[in-house]
């Protein structure tokens, strides 16, 4: 089910760094500081759609009857529910349309979160969910995995409504926050295109990319 381009971290189950020179290719252009906003915003999408195809590959199929030009035959198609994508607001949103590539009927939900300016603990602010969210295999989607805090809370949140089938990508990951969010999540698939080297004392990830949300949206 998974390729030769993934390994895992520290033994982690669940836990799968994606090294495909496409993907790390296109990531060194992220971190240019000298990459423009369409460009950054274009390169997201890229991303996130080649993280799909692996991270989708264990979609459930059915056969069903189809008719080519030649002759009837039955072929594979997915079957169940369709799936849900949900960003995390708002630079998760830069990864949605490269999953949607991938999957067209994609249902897309949003969760957002602000942290405490004294507790520094996130909060929900808005979750809206496709239903019946339980049956959907979901796709959480953030940029940056740096201290896991809102990966974790938005988690916690689409179980608390129900979800059950979960896979989170980042496209970078601190880990610190890979850490968190595995031991807090243990049941949860989590790919990750690159692993930094560790956050620094304001909590951002070295080298990292910047702010991603900034960056996809162009406000600096």
């Amino acid at each position: 089910m998974i390729d030769n381009s993934i390994t895992s971290f520290e033994d982690m189950e669940n836990v799968y760094i994606l090294g495909h020179p496409l993907i790390q290719h296109k990531i060194s252009r992220l971190r240019d500081k000298n990459t423009g906003t369409n460009e950054f915003r274009s390169l997201v999408e890229e991303i996130a759609m080649l993280m799909g195809f692996v991270a989708l590959s264990d979609l459930p199929t059915e056969l069903v009857e189809v008719e080519t030009p030649i002759e009837k035959c039955m072929t594979p198609v997915i079957s169940g529910r369709k799936l849900a994508i949900v960003p995390i607001l708002r630079a998760g949103l830069g990864m949605v349309e490269g999953i949607l590539d991938l999957v067209p009927t994609a249902k897309v939900g949003h969760i957002g979160l602000y942290r405490d300016e004294k507790t520094h603990e996130p909060h929900e602010y808005y979750c809206k969910l496709p239903s019946p969210i339980e049956e959907r295999q979901i796709v959480v989607t953030d940029p940056m995995l740096a201290t896991g805090g809102s990966a974790v809370a938005a988690i916690r949140f689409i179980k608390e409504h129900g979800g059950k089938k979960i896979k989170f990508l980042c496209i970078i990951s601190a880990p610190e926050g890979l850490r968190k969010l595995h031991e807090a999540y243990p049941d949860v698939q989590i790919y990750v295109g690159h692993l930094d080297r560790e956050l620094n004392e304001d909590a951002y990830i070295c080298p990292g990319l910047g702010d991603a949300g900034d960056r996809i949206f162009g406000t600096k």
